[in-house]
């Protein structure tokens, strides 16, 4: 049984095989060809992106999809939700899609083996389909055939690092990848890790072949660090003057704060790729339902 918990779980030649159906089906909107298969969706945290994406790919594939609200649900009125897992997966669907709070959720219910888990996100630790979607975005920029081919590549993430799902399941594949990451944010917003890390992107922008911002979460931390979120757009919001002529891939996985992690100007211009991130969110997920759920 095949779950998606984070990138590691599909190995390289998986990876390889994802990233073509991807543009395959970019290219050529593929037939119905999952029209008997079942999804559930269970989103604990709130989601535009994702689970509308999930929702559009899997239809895409003729798969039918049924949205539990969890504030509707058993679990409000005390049952667990292992017990509301379990109670779902008896009845027999393809899949079940899961977004949580906590970072082990998804690997608890994997663990069960009752029917394969796809994880859109817990808490900070994972969220792969993001992390796969902006492989592809990045190969489709460079003109690469493979994922291994943007070895070499110098990524640098910037915001509140240790706050985002998507930063950590990006580092783990980009590192595989054999990409040189490096970490800008204030020191309260990294992560402990051995990774290179900066306070000013100016220190490495001329070094770099792609920029990922992240969302500022000043909410998630307690003290606080800046006066307000211009007070820290100041520093690391991306600009045209930040950005200049430099030939650099900007990345973003959404929602933005416009003139906070990136600013208008640098929104519309075509190194800017966060709705194309959107549009191949689509063709990697339906690349992943089509490996988890085609047995």
């Amino acid at each position: 049984m095949q779950h998606l918990i984070d990138t590691n779980d599909f190995n390289d030649q998986q990876l390889i095989e994802l990233m073509h159906n991807a543009k395959a089906f970019k290219n050529q909107m593929p037939s119905k060809s999952l029209e008997n298969r079942l999804l559930i969706t269970l989103f604990f945290e709130n989601s535009t992106r994702t689970r509308s994406s999930f929702e559009v790919a899997a239809k895409r594939l003729g798969i039918s999809v049924i949205h539990l609200d969890p504030s509707k649900s058993s679990t409000k009125k005390g049952e667990s939700l292992e017990d509301t897992f379990e109670n779902l997966a008896a009845m027999e669907p393809d899949g079940v899609i899961i977004r949580h709070e906590y970072n082990n959720t998804p690997k608890k219910l994997a663990d069960k083996a009752l029917t394969p888990i796809i994880n859109a996100g817990a808490g900070n630790n994972a969220h792969p389909t993001q992390a796969l979607l902006d492989c592809f975005t990045m190969m489709e920029h460079f003109s690469l055939k493979t994922p291994q081919e943007l070895k070499g590549k110098k990524i640098a993430i910037v915001g509140d690092i240790v706050s985002s799902r998507v930063a950590s399941s990006g580092i783990r594949l980009f590192t595989r990848l054999g990409m040189e990451v490096v970490l800008i944010a204030p020191k309260p917003f990294m992560p402990d890790n051995e990774l290179p890390k900066y306070e000013n992107l100016a220190d490495v922008i001329d070094k770099v072949d792609v920029i990922m911002s992240l969302r500022a979460q000043l909410e998630r931390h307690k003290a606080p660090i800046f006066e307000d979120y211009n007070e820290y757009a100041k520093e690391y919001c991306i600009t045209k003057e930040r950005m200049a002529e430099r030939n650099i891939l900007l990345l973003h996985p959404g929602p933005v704060m416009r003139n906070i992690d990136i600013s208008d100007e640098m929104l519309e211009d075509e190194r800017c790729k966060v709705l194309e991130q959107v549009k191949n969110g689509v063709y990697v997920r339906m690349a992943i339902l089509k490996l988890i759920l085609s047995d």
